[in-house]
């Protein structure tokens, strides 16, 4: 098991941020470590790295302590922290160069030059880091934590600051990573968890709240349906909250209306009676589809 966590606490002063989480994560897995600001989930991932030790249980990270061997931890896990501590002052291959020194690492030059081909920096290797934009010193933040090939690798909000192409390219690379190593990654964005993430585990207030992929997750928790209807004048929530089985509406842009029901019912037929009634045309009517950011706020809603 690359991860193993056995009921660790961690409490600062009167504050516990983590109570009792356990889990395990095995070899070849990319898994999504979710929750609201404050949740536990940096201090969990700051325990496993080894930069904060428990309050109280265990955890071993490639079958060593993190107590009893945190250097040989250390050698097994790279880490990308949510704020990225770079030295401005270097240029990005040197800084790769005295990375890999510290890792004490062999043929140094052919391996710098294999990360900054991998997370696209040939273009940016002889600038100065506080040169670099945002995105790209995440680039240079990601190439120091995979630059001594570990087998587990954390990152914490490791697609902060890129753009739209960036994103898509660093998402493929963290999927690519995950076919031989473990990873494990904190983020905000939905999306990119149901893109890369083969399981999702929640944290709440220091607690695991769900540990499951996602497709499993966004079948869990409210069993209500809904259906996206837009029509061509106006209308107000009252009025679709009168019709039968009808549980709240949502409004959106223009006279689009989010219409939320029991699942056993299909509130279609009133939808289009109402439109009747009211010399309303239906332009566009679609199930709307429950996705893991729909589950993540029931999980997380204090």
């Amino acid at each position: 098991m690359s991860i193993s966590v056995r009921n660790i606490t961690k409490q600062f002063g009167s504050q516990k941020a983590l109570d009792g989480i356990s889990f395990e994560i095995g070899g070849s897995e990319v898994v999504g470590f979710l929750g609201p600001n404050g949740a536990g989930k940096s201090t969990m991932m700051k325990i496993l790295t080894c930069f904060l030790p428990p309050t109280s249980g265990d955890a071993s990270v490639c079958g060593f302590d993190i107590r009893e061997a945190s250097m040989d931890v250390r050698r097994n896990v790279g880490y990308l922290p949510e704020h990225n501590p770079l030295y401005t002052d270097l240029y990005v291959r040197e800084y790769l160069e005295f990375v890999a020194g510290l890792h004490k690492m062999k043929n140094v030059s052919a391996r710098v030059k294999e990360m900054i081909g991998m997370v696209g920096l040939e273009r940016e290797q002889h600038k100065q880091i506080g040169a670099l934009s945002k995105g790209y010193r995440q680039r240079v933040g990601l190439a120091q934590a995979m630059i001594h090939d570990p087998k587990v690798l954390i990152l914490d909000e490791p697609t902060s600051g890129l753009d739209p192409n960036q994103l898509e390219e660093i998402r493929g690379l963290i999927k690519h990573i995950g076919e031989a190593r473990t990873v494990m990654l904190s983020t905000h964005i939905m999306q990119e968890v149901e893109a890369i993430c083969s399981r999702v585990i929640i944290i709440d207030k220091g607690r695991i709240v769900a540990d499951d992929n996602a497709k499993h997750l966004r079948g869990m928790g409210d069993k209500r349906q809904a259906i996206l209807v837009e029509f061509d004048g106006t209308t107000t929530g009252e009025e679709l909250l009168a019709l039968p089985g009808v549980e709240a509406v949502d409004r959106g842009s223009g006279n689009t209306w989010t219409i939320t029901f029991p699942e056993d019912q299909d509130i279609r037929p009133a939808v289009f009676q109402f439109a009747v009634d009211k010399g309303l045309k239906v332009l566009t009517l679609q199930r709307s589809e429950r996705d893991l950011e729909d589950v993540f706020k029931e999980l997380t809603r204090r």
